[in-house]
């Protein structure tokens, strides 16, 4: 790997994905995993609290092959965003499932999908099969209670198949109800509001969105006016499509100084074909296209097929049919969970779906060429870390997307 580029300063913003959790569980998650990591390394790395205006965040001191470099992470919060998206009703909830599996099935997009990678298109059927089977059990309950209020008959009459109505129906939905209290195990509510998010406007941004990404735009773009050595934006899952639309927007908008810090990329985990591969993507689609050709950033993908959630080294611009002929980015490779992690920890992780999906920004046993906290806290920018670094070669970068339009 290349060293030459030192890099004493940085500014790093992190787009999480569809999480309704605080954002202090970042930073906590960022504090274990990088003293797990640092040992495991050996180098150093200590957190202190945050010097900077703005979001929620931290500051990063560290000590790798000798050289000293600090980092202030910003957390871009749309927490409440995906909190207000997910305060639906149970009725509502299954509503939404009709409206989502519709667009995704009736256009082909799911179809398209399921030629990329089977887990993210798995995760995405599962809410949809974990609440019908819900519904349907919710039912049975309730025609149970029907049932039986038929031997109430002899004493009370015709008011037993009344009573017994109520019974059923309050019985069903007090099962449904018992369902959706313990779905910080199940994930079924979660992952539906989820999906419905993008599928509601057919993969545009709703307007609360685009106002807040505008907020991001200009955060970044203050920072790039600083006096750091690299600004680094890391989109994770839904994160990184967000992040694709928000930088496509600041160098259109001159926001890129041409003696400023350097402009870096880093998408994790991402989900990008799930908005991308529906019908009224444009906006999304264009700036896919615009972002892969820019030389003011450089832009890394990396994802890893351990990730069930994820769609694994799915190059996002070609497989949504945007690629243009002078295409640069981004650089497509995997973390190679198998190979980074331990037999024994792996061995642990590979069912643990959720917990995967969040292993890029975790410690690894045996690191390769992938090191979270090395790329967001070390002396070397990404572009050059990854410059001679190729492309995984089991990466899927051929046009699927149905939709390619990029204006409405």
């Amino acid at each position: 790997m290349a060293t030459e580029q030192q890099i004493k300063t940085r500014r790093v913003f992190y787009i999480p994905g569809y999480d309704p959790i605080h954002p202090r569980r970042y930073r906590e998650l960022y504090r274990k995993e990088s003293a797990a990591q640092a040992g495991i390394s050996g180098y150093e790395i200590a957190l202190k609290p945050k010097q900077t205006k703005g979001p929620y965040g931290w500051h990063v001191d560290s000590r790798i092959d000798g050289q000293t470099t600090s980092a202030d992470i910003d957390v871009l919060v749309w927490s409440d965003i995906v909190r207000d998206s997910m305060s639906n009703s149970i009725p509502a909830t299954y509503a939404q499932l009709v409206r989502t599996a519709w667009e995704y099935i009736a256009t082909g997009a799911l179809f398209r999908l399921m030629r990329l990678r089977k887990g993210p298109v798995i995760a995405a059927l599962y809410p949809i099969g974990m609440l019908l089977a819900q519904l349907g059990l919710a039912l049975l309950a309730g025609w149970i209670l029907f049932r039986f209020s038929g031997l109430a008959a002899p004493w009370i009459g015709g008011a037993a198949q009344i009573l017994g109505a109520l019974a059923g129906l309050a019985g069903a939905y007090g099962l449904l109800a018992w369902f959706k209290r313990k779905d910080a195990k199940l994930f079924a509510y979660y992952l539906m509001h989820d999906y419905a998010y993008s599928a509601r406007y057919r993969g545009a941004n709703p307007p609360e969105l685009e106002a807040r990404m505008a907020e991001f735009r200009a955060l970044i773009a203050e920072a790039l006016r600083g006096d750091v050595d690299e600004v680094l934006v890391v989109g994770h899952s839904s994160g990184a499509h967000l992040s694709v639309s928000i930088l496509a927007d600041l160098i259109r908008k001159g926001q890129v100084p041409v003696d400023g810090p350097k402009l870096a990329f880093l998408s994790l985990g991402q989900v990008v074909p799930m908005v991308s591969f529906l019908r009224d993507a444009h906006r999304l689609r264009a700036d896919l296209h615009y972002l892969s050709a820019r030389d003011e950033l450089a832009w890394v993908d990396v994802t890893a097929p351990g990730d069930g959630c994820a769609f694994a080294l799915c190059d996002p611009v070609s497989v949504s049919g945007v690629a243009p002929e002078n295409k640069r980015w981004p650089l497509v490779f995997s973390a190679q969970f198998t190979k980074s992690l331990s037999p024994a920890r792996w061995k642990e992780l590979r069912w643990r779906f959720f917990r995967l999906h969040f292993q890029y920004l975790c410690a690894f046993d045996a690191p390769r060429d992938y090191d979270y906290f090395q790329i967001t806290a070390g002396p070397v920018s990404l572009a050059t870390r990854y410059e001679n670094r190729p492309p995984s070669a089991s990466r899927i970068d051929h046009a699927v997307s149905k939709f390619t339009s990029m204006t409405e």
